[in-house]
């Protein structure tokens, strides 16, 4: 391999937790549909500061309702969150978000707007977002060693060349900074359908793999129970059969290539779950693109790689997305989404190494600062993952 990480760094803002972050947003966070309105009514109010609206948030239970906590109050925790201003239409669910994201050490008020009504609790909110982004326009960058950066992949729109070039090139940046210590993540459980075998082989123990093992065969059972006998009409996708992907199998042995030759499995998370050490992860998700972006975020993850062959615009409201293809006519086509060409590669024009090396180069950029195309086109896609209908 042809970079040497020992001494890479990169400049991000320091949290009270420990955590690098690459961005330094303040967030209006609403904690139910009821309360987008408010949000987007106080980030209009202060310029510089983001609302992020969802469409969820009220009547449900169990396990859905601790995914929906675990996701908002992950997002608020997010190291590229700098403070963040929580709205709902009650005090209680408001004060758990809140209190959840108060863990990390970061600025963070929430406001119920039961008994006050739209008009105060903007008001109110206005002032305290407005004195969060004048304290984070303070804040500055600090060099770091790269293994401080947290950083997630997920593929979308995939063709033969996503197996064959730009999933690969993943593999070949991720065991580039396995070696080196970094905390790194993959997931789409449904996309690694018949290749899980592959993946249970890179356990690193037996407990991983049992546990790999538990979250691959829960989807398995969700399938049968709904009397699927396969995933037609949804996996692969239509986009994914124009682009020579006829079964999910052979989706999935392309998927799979994103965890390069040498990262071993350390570690297994349920959805929304943050990692506890360095190493490669797998979390159980969806292989929907705005869905797992938005988990990875939740986890605490600081960059996005995102492959894609037949094209995809996708970003999201904290984290950067950065996309690499390898498909020279996607290239060509919609050259305003891609940051990393790497087409060179069926070309013969590049090497694994200089591909996996030029998505280094660009996720360090991206953490420096450059902005990536998704955030200069406005992408913030922030899809809540759900697992059953509301109460």
């Amino acid at each position: 391999m042809s970079t040497d990480l020992t001494n890479a760094t990169f400049w991000g803002y320091r949290r009270d937790n420990g955590r690098m972050g690459v961005r330094n947003h303040v967030i209006i966070l609403p904690v139910d549909d009821l309360s987008n309105a408010a949000c987007e009514a106080v980030a209009n109010n202060i310029p510089g500061t983001m609302a992020i609206p969802h469409p969820y948030g009220r009547l449900q239970f169990g396990e859905d309702l601790e995914l929906h906590f675990r996701t908002l109050i992950g997002t608020g925790a997010n190291p590229n969150v700098a403070a963040a201003v929580v709205i709902g239409i009650e005090d209680g669910w408001t004060r758990r978000v809140v209190d959840g994201i108060a863990r990390t050490g970061k600025p963070v008020s929430g406001f119920g707007i039961e008994l006050h009504g739209d008009h105060q609790t903007i008001m109110r909110a206005s002032k305290v977002a407005r004195e969060y982004l004048q304290n984070a326009s303070e804040l500055r960058r600090e060099e770091a060693p790269l293994k401080e950066l947290w950083v997630s992949t997920k593929c979308g729109e995939s063709d033969t060349t996503s197996g064959c070039g730009a999933n690969p090139t993943v593999g070949n940046a991720f065991d580039k900074m396995y070696e080196h210590g970094t905390t790194l993540l993959f997931g789409e459980t449904s996309e690694i359908t018949g290749g899980e075998q592959l993946v249970a082989q890179r356990c690193r123990t037996d407990e991983v793999r049992e546990r790999f093992m538990f979250m691959f065969n829960r989807y398995q059972d969700l399938i049968d129970r709904f009397k699927t006998s396969d995933l037609s009409e949804s996996q692969p996708t239509k986009g994914n059969i124009a682009g020579g992907l006829s079964t999910i199998e052979e989706k999935a042995l392309g998927n799979i290539q994103k965890i390069g030759r040498q990262c071993l499995v350390d570690g297994v998370l349920d959805k929304a779950e943050e990692p506890t050490g360095p190493g490669l992860w797998f979390m159980d998700s969806s292989s929907a693109a705005a869905e797992m972006v938005t988990l990875c975020a939740a986890a605490g993850f600081a960059v996005h790689f995102f492959p894609t062959g037949q094209g995809n615009i996708i970003g999201n409201p904290i984290v950067p997305v950065i996309k690499l293809c390898a498909n020279p006519r996607t290239v060509r086509t919609m050259a305003e989404h891609v940051d990393v060409d790497v087409s060179g590669l069926l070309r013969k024009e590049m090497t694994p190494d200089e591909a996996g090396d030029a998505l280094l180069e660009m996720m360090v950029r991206t953490a420096n600062g450059r902005l990536t195309s998704a955030e200069a086109l406005g992408h913030r896609e922030f899809v809540l993952t759900r697992l059953y209908e509301s109460a």
